[in-house]
């Protein structure tokens, strides 16, 4: 097949390859890489603030030597070979732009920051695996949460037109630089945006849009819904070469989920209730006609095997609904210590030694949103939201209501940013060898692959190539 034919479009509700075979994008998220996460490598707080602390502690050398050893053997030719032997053909790599520019200089492009993801995307591409190239962590931070880099609870993104001036020059810079390359499938522009007004992201992405086409007309273009990735009123007609991608987290598979089927948070979920949420966020994809593709669904493993199975059933159960809709997708998360990834940090390696009772800590202090309840806090938490709910019961902010806000900025700011230092002197004293050990501990021959995840997913992978293949020779 020829760079030509390898290039992706979007043909009405499908995407075809060049040569008009149909592909369905089924695939794993690369979080916790270029844009690092809190629950995914058991750092505590936003990364810019762990990463100042830990650059501290070791010194610019070290930190330099520590970080750029774990972005190398984080991703390499053997994850590769492993995400192609399921049959999986895609690997969205979440980018944090301070990769790629710096806040003291604005507007200028750091090339060293190209090195990480042209290797990665050029691994993916040995193996027959697409990237798509998601903006996870935009200047200014594109919604509330850590995984845009937020130290705050607020979107400052919105607020100025500098940060968006910036955005739209490095998708620019981006879309010139892999405006030749066929195994990127496309550009995710900006990953779950929470425009809290409403008004501003559909204009936003109408000039993002008109950027990114005038230097490279050719890939596909993913968008995300506002408000996480799960309303789309802000479009009209859908653009050419456009796939709308949302997200699909079932509620009872949050760390905090209840019973499957069963209630969480009051909420009855079974199989239905999936169904229903998944098309309500894929109503607009499927008025207008266009490809659905889930960007982000999965859910948190807890180590109990009953509980645990009831998880694997939500997959099990959400993958039936993608497929039954011809929905292509991205699990989140591929590698991480342990929490969804479909590889993960061993117990007995030096990273989890020296970080174990650290993360113990951090969950028994609920200090992050993804991996962690109030239940070793209930204490604090359960008077302060009873006051809450007694004196604002009335307030209902933006994007999820009181509750969530005041666990936002009580466990995932006030007792996660002073976190940041006790991880930070855990790296005190550590010679180079040893740094290069913990760094290690996430290369691909030292990790636990989570077996029944990867069963699940080969499952559903290879009838399905065979169906697609089945199809295009019978289209041809």
């Amino acid at each position: 097949m020829t760079d030509d034919q390898r290039f992706l479009r979007v043909d009405g509700s499908r995407l075809v390859d060049g040569s008009g075979t149909p592909v369905r994008l089924r695939g794993v998220g690369l979080g916790g890489w270029l844009n690092m996460e809190n629950f995914i490598t058991g750092y505590p707080a936003n990364e810019t603030l762990m990463r100042r602390a830990v650059r501290e502690v070791l010194g610019e050398e070290r930190y330099h030597r520590f970080f750029d050893r774990l972005l190398t053997v984080f991703f390499g030719e053997k994850d590769a070979a492993y995400l192609a032997s399921l049959g999986l053909n895609c690997v969205r790599i979440p980018l944090n732009y301070r990769h790629f520019e710096d806040d003291q200089a604005p507007f200028e492009i750091i090339e060293e920051g190209f090195a990480h993801l042209d290797r990665v995307v050029d691994v993916c591409a040995r193996h027959g695996l697409y990237t798509v190239l998601d903006l996870h962590a935009a200047p200014g931070c594109q919604n509330h949460h850590w995984h845009s880099d937020n130290p705050t609870h607020l979107p400052a993104f919105w607020e100025h037109r500098h940060f968006q001036d910036r955005l739209v020059n490095l998708w620019r810079v981006m879309a010139e630089r892999y405006a030749d390359n066929p195994w990127v499938a496309g550009y995710n522009l900006l990953n779950e945006p929470a425009d809290p007004t409403g008004e501003i992201i559909g204009p936003f992405y109408a000039r993002l849009v008109q950027a990114v086409r005038e230097v490279d007309p050719r890939h596909i273009l993913f968008l995300d819904g506002n408000t996480y990735s799960t309303r789309f009123d802000m479009f009209g007609e859908p653009w050419e070469n456009t796939v709308y991608t949302c997200h699909d987290y079932a509620l009872a598979g949050f760390v905090y989920g209840g019973p499957y089927p069963g209630y969480t948070e009051g909420v009855w979920v079974d199989r239905d209730q999936l169904e229903r949420k998944f098309l309500e966020r894929s109503e607009y994809q499927r008025r207008t006609g266009t490809p659905i593709w889930v960007g982000e669904f999965g859910p948190v493993y807890t180590g109990d095997p009953e509980r645990d199975e009831q998880r694997y059933q939500i997959l099990r159960d959400q993958l039936d609904i993608y497929d039954a809709h011809e929905a292509g997708w991205s699990l989140w998360t591929y590698k991480d210590v342990g929490l969804q990834g479909l590889v993960h940090l061993a117990p007995d390696s030096p990273y989890a030694r020296r970080f174990g009772d650290f993360m113990a800590k951090k969950a028994r202090l609920g200090a992050d949103h993804w991996g962690s309840t109030d239940e070793g806090i209930k204490h604090i938490m359960d008077p302060l939201h009873a006051f809450m709910d007694e004196q604002f019961p009335d307030y209902d902010p933006y994007p999820f209501g009181r509750r969530k806000y005041t666990e936002d900025l009580v466990r995932h700011i006030l007792f996660s940013q002073p976190l940041t230092v006790e991880y930070a002197e855990l790296f005190r004293g550590l010679g180079e060898e040893e740094l290069d050990e913990l760094a290690d501990s996430f290369a691909f021959a030292s990790c636990v692959r989570r077996e029944r995840l990867a069963e699940i997913l080969a499952e559903r992978c290879r009838p399905q190539q065979e169906a697609d293949s089945s199809g295009a020779r019978r289209a041809g």
